[in-house]
């Protein structure tokens, strides 16, 4: 969880309690968030990237979920503070368990060692379950790391948000004949996501290609792969993300 004692203070400080959302997003910027916390002590409570990390709902401190409040980076070293709902809903998928065989003809020994979310996402790649899921066999790897958002403007309800150079990642993104395919991978049972880390790349990418911009939520649980497909249905607006299909596999070498 965000640190709850400096969000206090930094709403406190800043006086956010008082501004009319039904006009507006709050704007906060990094240099006020750091005049609040600068008599903190710990790490935790002080450094602006570790108190705007919020990936779940359970990361959000007490006085955002009270009040219905998230956060969004806007541009580097500018946030706003949105009314609204911000977090996507993971649902389980139901149903057996799907054996999917392998297309590689060895064994991976590499992809043994280790347990991280990339490692996982690396072998389904080079097992071609990825491309099985899409029903594309032209798919490669062409995306990964870091890069920074043009300009764009969407809209949370009736709140009109600009965005304009911000940090994104997604975890690999592949590009195939009439497709590009953006995955945000995770490693544990996951109940909830921002929305943001879909909906970013995918304002990203629509910028760069006319290709269609496909969504993937990956994650690793056991021995099973599970992979949920999205959407926006509404480029313009934040919360149009609706679930297209899942389902879940177990790899055969």
């Amino acid at each position: 969880m965000a640190n709850s004692n400096s969000w206090r203070k930094i709403f406190e400080d800043n006086k956010i309690l008082e501004h009319d959302f039904s006009n507006g997003p709050f704007f906060l910027s990094s240099g006020a968030i750091k005049r609040s916390v600068q008599d903190f002590t710990s790490t935790t409570e002080k450094e602006v990237r570790i108190l705007c990390k919020m990936d779940t709902r359970k990361s959000l401190p007490e006085i955002m979920r009270a009040n219905e409040l998230f956060l969004l980076p806007v541009k580097n070293g500018e946030y706003v503070l949105v009314k609204g709902e911000g977090y996507l809903d993971i649902p389980d998928i139901e149903g057996q368990t799907e054996s999917y065989s392998s297309k590689l003809a060895f064994d991976l020994d590499t992809s043994k060692i280790g347990s991280s979310e990339m490692q996982h996402l690396d072998f389904a790649y080079a097992s071609s379950l990825i491309r099985t899921f899409m029903d594309d066999p032209s798919l490669v790897l062409t995306i990964r790391g870091r890069k920074y958002t043009p300009e764009f403007n969407f809209k949370i309800g009736k709140q009109l948000i600009q965005c304009k150079s911000v940090q994104t990642e997604v975890d690999a993104g592949y590009e195939g004949k009439d497709k590009v395919v953006l995955i945000e991978a995770k490693n544990s049972k996951t109940k909830d996501t921002i929305i943001r880390q879909l909906y970013y790349p995918f304002r990203q990418w629509s910028e760069h290609t006319n290709k269609d911009i496909f969504l993937l939520f990956f994650e690793k649980r056991g021995r099973e792969y599970l992979i949920w497909e999205y959407k926006f249905t509404d480029k313009q607006d934040y919360n149009s993300i609706c679930l297209v299909k899942s389902k879940k596999y177990k790899i055969i070498e």
